[in-house]
């Protein structure tokens, strides 16, 4: 799966989905300190499933109305590395359906919502 982490998460997190085969670009290591708004523009370039702990990028997402090839998914819980590694894990074990949707994963359950797409939005 192709996703972009959000220089919020922490290295182990990325390393672990980088040895589960995903293809990740990290935006602590390719452009750090940048605008959430270029954070999901590159996403959405990229065709790449937004990985965040910032629960921010939900309403940007809404507004903008990502295209199906995007999605975010909001891992929501204590900013501690191993808690977040070990969810990611689990988030990305063998589901490839999160393009189009804005997803919640949090200790013990995984919420999921449609985006809108920009025709929706007119």
């Amino acid at each position: 799966m192709r996703l972009l982490a959000n220089e919020s998460l922490p290295r182990a997190a990325v390393d672990m989905l980088r040895l589960m085969g995903h293809d990740v670009l990290w935006i602590a290591e390719e452009c750090p300190s940048v605008r959430d708004e270029y954070v999901l523009e590159l996403a959405v370039r990229e065709s790449r499933i937004l990985l965040t702990q910032d629960k921010d990028f939900g309403e940007l997402a809404f507004r903008r109305g990502l295209p199906a090839t995007s999605g975010v998914v909001l891992l929501r819980l204590a900013p501690i590395p191993s808690l977040v590694t070990e969810l990611a894990r689990k988030a990305f074990s063998g589901r490839a359906d999160f393009c189009g949707k804005f997803v919640v994963v949090e200790e013990g359950r995984i919420r999921e919502r449609p985006l809108p797409t920009p025709a929706q939005q007119r």
